[in-house]
């Protein structure tokens, strides 16, 4: 039977705890935006490439954009 200390030191766990890592930052990324922070900031503090942190900026502007249009059409 496995230990946690086994568990832990098994591939699936090593890369579920990066990609929660990684889903953590891009999270924050919206709320690091709203304090007026650049992208290059966020980038040098996440320790994120700019590319990754503008392309999560993007997503969050593409999602309000839709959210928005939706909201128009149950307006009337």
């Amino acid at each position: 039977m496995f230990s946690l200390s086994d568990l832990k030191q098994t591939k699936v766990y090593q890369g579920g705890r990066q990609e929660g890592s990684l889903e953590a930052k891009l999270e924050s990324v919206p709320r690091l935006l709203a304090l007026n922070l650049t992208v290059e900031q966020i980038s040098q503090a996440l320790n994120l490439t700019i590319e990754i942190v503008r392309q999560a900026a993007q997503g969050i502007q593409n999602q309000d954009d839709e959210k928005n249009r939706k909201s128009m059409f149950n307006y009337r």
